[in-house]
């Protein structure tokens, strides 16, 4: 079985997290990715800790699947060079602020007179358009510019960055659905074009209905910790032992009664005031403190054992070791172990899509520094060995 990608071609002048985590996406679902990295240095993100041994657990999380080698793109035989791969390729990734491809003589206008179908696919902080365009942007930057952070965190208290690189990796995603959208139209219509890109936007993009309520009620939304705005019970609470989230959502008739029979307030269950998850909501500052009393007289799994036969919505609140041991994502093979040449084995987080007849897969470790600069220059370019040894004495590559 082979990936869907198979046989579309991606070079990756990505660094860090947005970009290689698009193009690993791709890479997981069949394409061959060439990670184009700069001589001796490579993506930054090699020098990222943790480290096992002399690996960054941080790179090792982003660039499987792929293939890297090393370019000067700076020099003009580095140009010429990427160029040639450029003809080539299907799909183009980078992630430098807007104007550096440009200043290189790289940008999509040159890279499209060479190669029509191209698809190149620029992420930057701000995308290429407006007064902040120049400016670079890491992801608590975006998280913050972007709104999440106003809306994260418990009441009245600083704001807080979402734990996981949300405004990279939302980013990356959205890459992923533009270069898929643009490879489809190629179908038709032959042409490659180009994908301007923001973080900024994506973030915006995501605030879920934050925009609809203060469009709505003029409010700006603030920070409910593990609320919901409109939903109620709908929120993390305590246990005996740890913690649990409950989540009685919509139009389920039956899951507010179950619900009170089970905290023992049926008292609760035909009160006028608590019939919607909108109602309940408004009366959140009795029901809060009456539900979380009533959480806390059992622990999590022997509110699990009853809530899950009940039909309730609930789940414990795991900390990423409990996550790794979890029935449900070992069933799913979210994380599998692949051979690595220095570490012996290395546990991987697996790609959640699933396709029947083509699925992607984890299939190799990433690449040491410029691994496959010699096999790729010669595969595609047809230059031979003691050229691409010339060039790496230059430091070309």
């Amino acid at each position: 079985m082979t990936g869907p990608l198979e046989g579309i071609l991606v070079l990756d002048l990505s660094w860090i997290l947005s970009g290689p985590y698009c193009t690993m996406m791709l890479a997981d679902q069949g394409a061959e990715v060439i990670k184009v990295e700069r001589p001796r240095v490579g993506d930054g993100a090699r020098g990222t800790g943790p480290f096992v041994g002399e690996e960054s657990a941080y790179f090792m999380g982003l660039n499987r699947n792929k293939q890297s080698i090393t370019l000067d793109l700076a020099q003009p035989r580095g140009r010429e060079i990427f160029l040639g791969l450029a003809s080539q390729a299907d799909v183009v990734v980078e992630n430098f602020t807007p104007g550096t491809m440009a200043r290189l003589g790289l940008d999509f206008p040159v890279l499209q007179e060479r190669n029509p179908r191209l698809v190149y696919c620029a992420i930057s902080g701000f995308g290429a358009t407006g007064p902040y365009a120049e400016r670079p942007a890491l992801d608590i930057i975006v998280q913050a510019m972007g709104g999440i952070m106003s809306i994260t965190g418990e009441a009245g208290q600083g704001p807080v960055r979402v734990g996981a690189s949300v405004g990279d990796i939302v980013a990356g995603l959205f890459a992923v659905s533009g270069i898929l959208s643009a490879l489809h139209e190629r179908t038709g219509s032959g042409l490659g074009q180009m994908l301007d890109l923001s973080m900024l936007d994506c973030q915006v993009a995501v605030l879920e209905n934050a925009f609809g309520r203060y469009f709505a009620t003029g409010e700006p939304p603030t920070p409910l910790g593990t609320r919901h705005p409109a939903a109620t019970p709908f929120q993390a609470f305590p246990t005996r032992d740890g913690w649990i989230v409950v989540a009685i959502f919509g139009g389920a008739s039956n899951q507010w009664p179950l619900f009170c029979a089970a905290m023992g307030h049926p008292e609760l269950m035909d009160d006028p005031r608590f019939q919607t998850s909108w109602d309940r909501t408004q009366e959140i500052a009795f029901l809060e403190p009456l539900i979380g009393e009533a959480m806390l007289q059992r622990t999590t799994e022997e509110w699990l054992s009853e809530l899950v036969p009940m039909g309730i919505p609930c789940g414990p609140v795991n900390s990423v070791d409990q996550v790794a041991a979890d029935p449900q994502i070992q069933a799913r093979e979210m994380l599998v172990d692949l051979p690595h040449r220095r570490l012996g084995t290395w546990t991987y987080v697996n790609t959640p899509v699933r396709l029947s007849r083509t699925p992607g897969e984890v299939r190799g470790e990433p690449p040491g520094l410029g691994e496959h600069t010699e096999s790729v220059l010669g595969r595609l370019l047809g230059m031979p060995g003691p050229e691409v040894e010339a060039l790496r004495r230059g430091g070309t590559v």
